[in-house]
């Protein structure tokens, strides 16, 4: 099978084409044929190895300290089930699915997944579920890391109706998510995104937005009870002043409060038509470099999205 690898830390050029075996599915696990993947900020920031000074050696750890243990990227995929195996009751060949692999393995043509949620202490997840009927398998494809890691950080957070929360990066991948997540629960949503997403995300249903190039939010005076940082940009004593009495600062950096069926509650909420996804830029497998390139310049909206097959 074609897939993209890459054997050491670097730019995006360290990705390139390979001809792997395809791999064959244990008891557990399902071998699933890769339609469309994503490019997210997790892939950029294990292919470059961009982590904080304070995550250097938990980071090194699991992801490896001469070069990555695993050699392929994608953290979320949707495709078609091409076989199961004995102990699996879930999933059957020929279903349309969409999951999140924890470290990677969607930048290929097939992947095997165990068909049960896992989540670790750290917040990994892996997760599989159908695809929401309404979705085509490119805007599947770019649900799993965004919505659950939205959904993760407003449970946290016990975000319920008549609360205010601000998003920064609302215009992003998790950011979009969390706009529309933080609307249907409810509560009052300020974004904060540059000056060309300003409607855009006030049509994802963000009552106030504010331009981050002219204006600093926490300098007018206005309090939250929740200042999400949706980018991982900005620090709690920056926001201090900002927070409401009992507020609560929430950031990437830390494991949002994630659950077991997480992409089974946002198929449903997509299939009611509450949430959606939001794509910026397609590119094919064979353009992964510069869809890389992209992404880590830092102003996607949404999500980029990478077809990989097709149906046939």
């Amino acid at each position: 099978m074609k897939a993209a690898t890459y054997e050491r830390y670097g730019p995006p050029e360290v990705l390139h084409p390979s001809e792997l075996e395809r791999p064959v599915p244990r008891d557990d696990e399902a071998l699933v044929k890769i339609i469309a993947t994503t490019v997210t900020a997790g892939d950029v920031r294990m292919r470059g190895f961009f982590v904080p000074a304070s995550f250097w050696l938990p980071a090194r750890l699991a992801l490896g300290f001469t070069g990555p243990k695993r050699k392929i990227l994608g953290m979320e995929i949707s495709g078609i089930v091409e076989a199961v195996g004995k102990d699996v009751d879930k999933f059957k060949a020929g279903d349309e699915v969409y999951a999140e692999t924890d470290f990677g393995g969607g930048y290929a043509e097939y992947i095997c997944l165990p068909t049960t949620d896992m989540i670790s202490k750290t917040g990994i997840v892996r997760a599989m579920e159908k695809k929401p009927v309404n979705l085509t398998f490119e805007e599947a494809a770019a649900v799993p890391v965004g919505g659950i890691t939205a959904l993760a950080f407003l449970r946290k957070a016990n975000v319920a109706k008549g609360q205010r929360i601000l998003i920064y990066g609302a215009s992003g991948s998790v950011g979009t998510y969390t706009v529309q997540l933080a609307r249907h629960y409810g509560a009052e949503v300020t974004g904060v995104c540059s000056t060309k997403n300003l409607e855009f995300v006030r049509s994802l249903g963000a009552k106030e937005v504010i331009d981050y190039t002219k204006e600093d939010f926490t300098e007018n005076g206005q309090t939250y009870d929740v200042i999400f940082d949706a980018v991982g940009k900005i620090s709690q004593s920056q926001v201090k002043r900002s927070l409401a009495d009992k507020g609560v600062f929430l950031s990437t950096w830390k494991a949002g409060k994630i659950e077991p069926g997480s992409l089974a509650v946002l198929k449903e909420l997509i299939e009611a038509g509450e949430v959606r996804p939001i794509i910026d830029r397609r590119y094919s497998l064979e353009q992964i470099v510069e869809a890389h390139r992209y992404v880590e310049a830092g102003h996607k909206k949404g999500n980029v999205v990478i077809t990989v097959g097709n149906r046939a």
